[in-house]
């Protein structure tokens, strides 16, 4: 696993529940602005056990394959969609 990667899921593990951040905030957040679509391709490729959830498009766009399961569990966690 890349230092690029290990620092994505970092940041990904870090996350309170009901905290929303865009890719390019986890992009920034781990030292790397501006790889915000890396950060997509780490998501939809991990087998971690990392809250995906939590991480939407810019302006707050659910992105994921299954945007209906996103939005339940960030609606769970009491979370404010933008």
């Amino acid at each position: 696993m890349t230092q690029f990667e290990l620092a994505v899921l970092d940041v990904l593990r870090s996350l309170r529940p009901g905290e929303v951040v865009t890719y390019g905030e986890v992009a920034e957040l781990a030292g790397y602005p501006g790889r915000a679509r890396a950060v997509g391709r780490i998501l939809a490729s991990t087998e971690e056990d990392v809250p995906w959830w939590r991480v939407v498009g810019y302006g707050g766009r659910l992105l994921s394959p299954n945007p209906g399961e996103q939005e339940r569990l960030l609606r769970k966690e009491g979370a404010s969609l933008r």
